[in-house]
């Protein structure tokens, strides 16, 4: 009886062994797979080369005493304030000093950001109607200066575009508006100028005759001329 108690011990404990055996392997194996797993699901993620936004298109002008109704010209690609203007004031910064407010006419911008991130600080964007042109962007720099900018619209051909950077930027144009500007183009290729009338000042502009649409923008194929002229981006 003794001996039997003994063997049944002795099996019981040998079998609880075995059993603590298999039960530290599988958790051993369990462990193993979670590093693996883990180690599968934290990998570095493939490391990608910034790509450098395309440079604003603008032309500028850079002498003479007649400033005019416009300082230049704008060529945005898009009608997306929140990307277009970091590269706008990135070019204007150094030029004219840090621009640090920005105002619109709402009627061509879908989304009006009140605040726009630009190289290490903040443009602060506002919208004014009537008292802006529809086709033009204003620019204020504290304590140096306002700048106007016509903008040409994103969808417009290179070639228009040119001889409206041209005519904008020219200290012997004629004092056209923005608006102004745009009508004389629209015209030219038979397109509907405006969605709206123009102003008693505006029409007159542009009802100025063949020779003030044709300074406006000028006919002749070709880069505009660069004098007294910055052009950039094109």
């Amino acid at each position: 009886m003794d001996s039997t108690e003994g063997i049944s011990h002795t099996g019981f404990h040998a079998g609880s062994f075995s059993a603590n055996d298999e039960t530290r392997a599988a958790a051993e194996a369990a462990r193993r797979r979670v590093r693996i797993m883990s180690a599968t699901l934290h990998t570095a993620p493939p490391h990608h080369e910034s790509v450098a936004a395309p440079a604003a298109r603008l032309a500028l002008k850079t002498d003479g005493t007649s400033r005019g109704l416009l300082d230049g010209a704008w060529w945005p690609r898009s009608r997306d304030l929140l990307s277009e203007l970091p590269a706008l004031t990135d070019l204007l910064d150094p030029l004219w000093g840090r621009i640090t407010r920005i105002a619109v006419n709402p009627k061509h911008w879908p989304v009006i950001p009140r605040k726009v991130p630009v190289n290490g600080h903040i443009v602060k964007v506002g919208w004014f109607t009537p008292e802006i042109d529809p086709h033009k962007l204003l620019l204020l720099s504290y304590g140096t200066g306002r700048w106007d900018l016509l903008v040409i619209p994103p969808e417009t051909g290179a070639e228009s575009a040119a001889q409206l950077m041209a005519a904008a930027s020219d200290y012997d144009g004629p004092p056209l508006t923005a608006s102004a500007l745009i009508a004389a183009d629209e015209a030219r290729y038979g397109v509907c100028a405006t969605d709206e009338p123009m102003g008693p000042d505006e029409a007159w502009e542009y009802e100025g005759g063949a020779s003030a649409v044709s300074a406006a923008v000028p006919e002749q194929p070709g880069p505009p001329s660069r004098t007294n002229r910055l052009i950039i981006g094109m």
